[in-house]
């Protein structure tokens, strides 16, 4: 009777233990940081470049509506 409660005890220690030294979770949780710190970069990059890369944008669309883009047959 002894040794089962032992038993029992031991298989509780180790699920207990077990719960503490797992690590799978980890992995996920870094690569959301990563993703979180690369998005507020773009995010901040935009607003410091934004009016650049529109003013980029709207000088190419000028260059690229004087042009003919028919293909060729």
């Amino acid at each position: 009777m002894f040794a089962k409660i032992l038993y029992e005890v031991n298989i509780m220690m180790k699920k207990i233990s077990g719960l503490f030294i797992e690590e799978t979770g980890q992995g996920m949780t870094e690569y959301g940081l990563i993703l979180g710190l690369i998005a507020l970069a773009a995010v901040a990059a935009l607003g410091l470049f934004g009016d650049a890369i529109s003013a980029k944008f709207t000088e190419i669309k000028g260059k690229l509506e004087g042009t003919d883009v028919t293909p060729p047959e």
